[in-house]
């Protein structure tokens, strides 16, 4: 068992209700972090908030937009004020948009974008001031099997550039970083059994599970597991790297 006994973790884009940001806060409270759930979805924060608490794990919920430069200073400055600290931060908050790039818009691109990457980089930046003062953090970033190999699952074509991108951020700020006792990770999670899966026609579906040599989709669970090794102390010399969570549909 890994331990985050007084440990803060920062999760992003978990409240929604049964995808990958929920199994990811309730693993780390498994393992007794103090899971902090955030999201623009107060609805969603509550439930789940609520949940874990009914777990008996510690939690709580901050709405916040990403996207918001204030908004994601006052949280992190209200984290900081109750808890005085940040140990692990998690950036699991993403959306997607099935469109070719012949239908695609440049408000498509932008908004995509903006939760995908720029969003991820405000939090990052102002939880890795925080690490960086307490000589301690860890930084977990969600990419995509579709930033890796350009698509062929969900998302256009702006979905997989940001997910690519994610990748390039983290490893250079893995070098930024590592001198304060900061890892920078990325996971690269393939087809995974969430709601957007099961909302696949028959026949798409098939097909894409015949591109998997494991021959199924992934569970959340198989994602948070390698999240919250990568956030243990015990991953202390892992940094820059990522770990593809993917059946086999990519390898490289």
């Amino acid at each position: 068992m890994l331990d985050f006994t007084d440990q803060v973790v920062l999760v992003t884009g978990a409240g929604s209700p049964k995808g990958i940001g929920r199994t990811i806060a309730q693993t780390f409270g498994r393992q007794g972090g103090k899971v902090l759930i955030v999201d623009i979805n107060q609805e969603g924060i509550d439930k789940n908030v609520q949940e874990l608490k009914d777990l008996g794990y510690e939690a709580e919920g901050f709405v916040a937009d990403l996207t918001n430069p204030d908004s994601v200073k006052e949280l992190v400055d209200e984290i900081v004020d109750k808890y005085g600290r940040i140990d692990v931060l998690v950036n699991n908050a993403g959306i997607s948009q099935k469109v070719t790039v012949a239908d695609m818009t440049l408000d498509d691109m932008k908004r995509i974008f903006n939760v995908n990457m720029f969003g991820l980089f405000l939090i990052t930046q102002a939880v890795a001031e925080v690490m960086k003062k307490q000589k301690y953090g860890r930084i977990v970033h969600l990419s995509s099997v579709s930033g890796k190999r350009g698509g062929g699952i969900f998302g256009g074509a702006h979905y997989s550039a940001s997910k690519a991108a994610v990748l390039g951020f983290s490893k250079n700020l893995a070098r930024e970083l590592s001198e304060y006792g900061i890892t920078t990770n990325c996971v690269a999670p393939g087809l995974i059994n969430t709601e957007i899966w099961k909302s696949l026609p028959k026949e798409q579906a098939e097909d894409v599970i015949a591109g998997i040599p494991m021959g199924r989709p992934g569970e959340t669970q198989e994602v948070a597991d390698a999240i919250v090794f990568l956030a243990s102390p015990e991953a202390s010399y892992i940094t820059g790297e990522e770990i593809d969570i993917n059946g086999g549909s990519h390898m490289d």
